[in-house]
């Protein structure tokens, strides 16, 4: 069976990879290893389609070091122990290992002392967030470079070579076509360089005319519309939650709009609301105490209502969260209290705020020498609250955003003058 021109069209040193100059340019850390000749262990990771196991390729072949390639999930722990023995026949050995999230223990145990002591130089591709999905063992052990997302100019660039290298790819077969054509394959594969080449591939391999014409209304059935549903557990979805909450915090309401817009998308519609929620008492909270009221609200509805009508009251509160002045006084407050209560031995609860509605409670003098607030003009008489320990501790530091806010921070100077 032929090899697939995505295959083919692998670079073979770090001179041919596309993209990632973050990583391979000039100065950037995986050329500094060629050049140094110091290749070391490694988890590349992005989304799929950008160049993982190019660059592991890539990096094995610019130092002409046998290469092979297993799945985590797949190969077994035997297909490893192979690996390892001819390792030993070369005296060093690229090895990728595809989907090194759902490497189990056994394996794991099995890789770790050879990576630690190079036997082997491990090269892992995953598209999850290995902070998160990779066991911290294994990431002690080897360096994380994330990858990039390919522009559409890297995609044409790549598709350019393909459609011209007579060895590897189309160059030897007469194909037509005009810029356009490739620019806009380049721009709907969603950067990834994979889809892009098969569905060139799958044109070019279908047409057994002596010219073949490449063209917009050929390319245009065989594109799959993305699957924009996120999988909740998925580092993407993480990163689109805090986008929003960032840019909802940062007052930016295009932005809020842009993140929320891709999370509809996702379908996820219990993260979102639970996310506004969180960001509703958060970040606006005391500066405009009726947003979270409202927010409360808008997220009822968006639940009855379902999608695709939920993307409006989402949209309402997003917008009313976005441009409202903001306060986190009741998140530092309350962290502030619950670090001391963490960091320090706790008191007893003093005698006169103790509860005394249980029979014989004369007996235990709880509750003696209560002052009851109500009953003291303005409602209020000095007394102490807080055990000694804790005397004068002041968690509340108020924020002069909002009228509320700044009222109730008027009141509190004046409590404290009393």
């Amino acid at each position: 069976m032929a090899e697939p021109l995505a295959y083919k069209m692998r670079p073979t040193t770090i001179d041919e990879v596309v993209g990632q100059e973050h990583l391979t340019g000039p100065n950037q850390i995986l050329r500094l290893m060629i050049e140094n000749k110091k290749l070391q262990s490694m988890i590349l990771y992005g989304s799929p389609g950008i160049g993982k196991t190019s660059i592991a390729t890539a990096l094995a072949g610019s130092l002409d070091l046998p290469f092979r390639s297993l799945n985590a999930a797949i190969n077994t722990k035997n297909d490893l122990k192979h690996v390892v023995d001819e390792a030993k026949i070369y005296g060093s050995l690229v090895l990728l290992l595809d989907e090194i999230h759902r490497l189990d223990k056994p394996k794991q145990d099995f890789l770790l002392p050879l990576i630690e002591k190079g036997d082997i130089i491990l090269i892992g591709a995953t598209t999850e967030n290995p902070y998160i999905a990779i066991n911290e063992a294994i990431r002690s052990r080897v360096h994380i470079f994330e990858l990039h997302s390919l522009t559409k100019n890297n995609i044409k660039q790549i598709l350019l070579r393909a459609l011209q290298d007579k060895n590897k790819g189309l160059g030897c077969i007469n194909i037509k076509y005009d810029d356009d054509v490739i620019e806009y394959l380049s721009a709907n594969t969603f950067g990834d360089i994979r889809y892009a080449l098969n569905i060139l591939e799958l044109i070019t391999s279908t047409n057994k005319k002596d010219i073949i014409n490449l063209t917009i209304n050929k390319i245009k059935p065989l594109l799959l519309k993305k699957n924009s549903k996120i999988d909740k557990n998925d580092s993407e979805h993480y990163n689109l939650i805090s986008a929003l909450q960032k840019s909802i915090r940062g007052s930016d309401v295009n932005a809020a709009l842009h993140y929320l817009s891709r999370l509809i998308q996702g379908g996820d519609l219990e993260s979102i609301c639970r996310r506004l929620l969180v960001i509703a008492y958060e970040d606006i909270g005391l500066a405009n105490p009726q947003a979270p009221i409202r927010a409360v609200n808008a997220v009822n509805a968006a639940k009855q209502l379902g999608f695709p009508e939920a993307r409006i009251p989402l949209s309402y509160v997003v917008i009313e969260l976005s441009l409202s002045p903001k306060s986190n006084s009741a998140l530092t407050s309350i962290d502030k209290a619950l670090t001391d209560i963490k960091n320090n031995i706790i008191p007893d609860v003093p005698i006169h705020l103790r509860d005394n509605h249980f029979k014989n409670a004369d007996e235990t003098n709880y509750g003696k020498n209560y002052k009851y607030p109500h009953d003291y003009p303005n409602g209020y008489i000095k007394q102490k609250y807080l055990p000694d320990n804790f005397l004068n501790k002041e968690y509340y530091t108020p924020k002069d955003t909002g009228k509320y806010e700044r009222a109730l921070f008027e009141h509190y100077l004046n409590l404290r003058n009393l």
